[in-house]
């Protein structure tokens, strides 16, 4: 990957997605953030300019609901009519419900697909044409590690993760030769207000698997996954913890299944 110019970063306005913003404008690249929250964009773009790598970068912000593509795709087409095809985008828009599946709404199922996997196939739809009309690009969808590890609690999470994963692991064999790199990130679980938000809402059950690792900061997966994407690396597992889980459950295959029931049964005793 060559040095980004332009970078497109969806769910710019906080955690992982803030981070990988602030850092790529240090290093003068040119940013747009795409989110919902216009105050929580507005304020991301005064921090993130406050560190500006020289006088003539910038910094838009873009407003829209990735899960609507018909409105995305005219505000996306409009910001490339201006700025030009971005080098660099990611995908960082995501929510989480953590539960026991049968407390969970059928609705949330639909929202948690709605913007973890079809906002970021959305997004792709309309960029990637463009990348491949340039001959080069950079594509990262942002999964998690309950997109390559079925967690108890998060039915609903993992099921979206687990689909952005599918996408990509096709993505990047069809795009590879036309130029267009595409990476697939897993990150653990992370200091951002998404976390915040779903601690409350996990199982006891959930808890303590999770408990297992602790939380990295978003700088320092923002900064793990930049340094892998310039290296061209396909699949990106910030922190030793994640890669560690990773290959084990490679190896252990359905074994791992027998690992969670005992985790699970664990918690289990331990609530009552």
């Amino acid at each position: 990957m060559n040095k980004t110019k332009l970078a497109l970063i969806t769910g710019g306005s906080s955690g992982i997605g803030l981070a990988l913003a602030k850092q790529l404008y240090q290093e003068g690249t040119n940013l747009c953030l795409l989110a919902t929250d216009v105050e929580k964009l507005s304020q991301a773009k005064t921090e993130i300019q406050a560190l500006a790598a020289n006088e003539s970068q910038t910094v838009e912000t873009l407003s829209c609901d990735i899960r609507n593509y018909d409105a995305l795709n005219v505000i996306l087409e409009e910001w490339m009519e201006r700025s030009g095809t971005p080098d660099l985008v990611v995908n960082s828009a995501g929510v989480t419900y953590p539960g026991y599946f049968q407390d969970l709404d059928v609705e949330i199922f639909h929202w948690l697909m709605d913007i973890n996997y079809y906002g970021t196939l959305h997004v792709c739809k309309i960029i990637i044409p463009k990348m491949i009309q340039q001959g080069r690009g950079t594509m990262v969808n942002i999964s998690s590690q309950a997109g390559f590890a079925g967690v108890f609690g998060y039915t609903g999470y993992s099921a979206s993760k687990y689909a952005v994963r599918g996408f990509s692991d096709v993505l990047r064999s069809e795009m590879k030769p036309l130029g267009i790199q595409v990476s697939v990130v897993f990150p653990p679980d992370t200091l951002t207000p998404q976390l915040a938000f779903e601690e409350p809402l996990k199982p006891p059950e959930t808890k303590f698997i999770a408990g297992a690792t602790k939380p990295q900061s978003a700088e320092l997966v923002a900064h793990d996954i930049l340094r892998k994407v310039r290296k061209e690396k396909y699949v990106i597992i910030p922190g030793f913890d994640g890669q560690f889980f990773y290959r084990l459950v490679n190896i252990l295959g359905n074994i791992t299944y027998t690992i969670i029931d005992i985790l699970v049964r664990i918690a289990q005793k331990k609530k009552k």
